[in-house]
């Protein structure tokens, strides 16, 4: 961590300040900055360095595009108490004019993600049509969550989004991870037009997690397992990130026979069975606590809790 010097001068420039409180609204790409500031990127780029190295903004890197959010001296500091307490009206004004070109920003993430989801809206049509209604789904995951708090939320293979516009709000933070910078866009889009504060959104690969050990209490593989080459090493990884009592949940297709999927959708693995998730669970250091099945459709889709050893739980099936 910096001194506080060295926090204080990088604040002690307009620019830097408005970055700031941009970045407490919401993560934004230096290309995005730039459009809402009003300054050319290079420029930008040197105030975000500055910020950088005062641990006051992160950034991370998700294809040719560089993503930014609040560092650690920045989060849950008094800093922002004490900017806030700090009334400068020239300030003000500018933050005024950022909030309109901010929410220009946002029109522009919806209209990316709407034009993604009209070009593919057939496939994804193709292959819900096979299995039980998403409300379903969504209902059954809150239904076997909702015994215990969220906590620290983690989404591996987050796509669009959804599970952490869906348990978000009950979270007490969350991060998103995808290899595909395109879905990460696409999540940044929805979370921001659903208000979600102290969400996270990182590029990286369900086998080697951009994220410390222990760092999640409730972690989702929610349909991703199918696309593993490697699932018993994705679920190791998964388990990684759990602290004490922390909760694995993965949402999958049961067991089936549908090989086409493997050509029109990519799918490695034609679903699981409760036998190869417990092991995989127990080879991670994990109980399989509760499952649940939801048929109604060609497929069926399984949902699967692992629980850490240490909790003597027994499996329980939800009807």
């Amino acid at each position: 961590m910096p001194a506080p010097l060295a926090i204080f001068r990088a604040l002690a420039d307009p620019t830097r300040l408005r970055i700031v409180a941009l970045l407490r609204q919401m993560e934004l790409s230096v290309g995005e900055l730039a459009q809402v500031l009003g300054q050319s990127q290079p420029r930008v780029s040197r105030h975000v360095k500055i910020l950088a190295d005062a641990h006051l903004c992160d950034r991370r890197r998700e294809g040719s595009w560089i993503f930014l959010g609040l560092g650690t001296a920045a989060k849950g500091s008094p800093l922002l108490a004490a900017i806030d307490g700090w009334h400068d009206a020239a300030l003000e004004r500018w933050t005024i004019a950022d909030a309109a070109r901010l929410e220009a920003v946002r029109a522009d993430r919806m209209a990316a993600a709407e034009s993604f989801f009209n070009a593919r809206a057939g496939e994804w049509d193709a292959i819900r049509s096979l299995h039980v209604a998403e409300e379903q789904v969504e209902a059954a995951i809150a239904t076997m969550l909702g015994a215990h708090s969220i906590g620290r939320l983690i989404d591996i293979g987050t796509g669009t989004g959804r599970m952490i516009e869906l348990l978000g709000a009950e979270a007490d933070g969350a991060v998103g991870i995808d290899r595909s910078p395109e879905m990460l866009r696409l999540a940044r889009a929805k979370i921001s037009a659903a208000g979600l504060a102290h969400v996270e959104l990182r590029q990286g690969d369900m086998y080697a997690l951009p994220i410390e050990n222990g760092a999640g209490d409730t972690v989702l593989l929610h349909q991703v397992l199918h696309y593993a080459q490697a699932p018993a090493s994705a679920i190791a990884e998964a388990a990684r990130l759990l602290g004490p009592d922390g909760r694995l949940l993965i949402v999958d297709f049961a067991a089936h026979e549908r090989e086409e999927l493997r050509t029109s959708d990519a799918h490695v693995r034609l679903g699981f069975d409760d036998a190869q998730i417990g092991e995989w669970f127990g080879a991670a250091g994990l109980a399989l606590d509760a499952t649940d099945t939801l048929s109604g459709g060609e497929l069926t889709v399984k949902l699967w809790l692992g629980v850490r050893q240490a909790d003597t739980r027994h499996l329980k099936a939800v009807a």
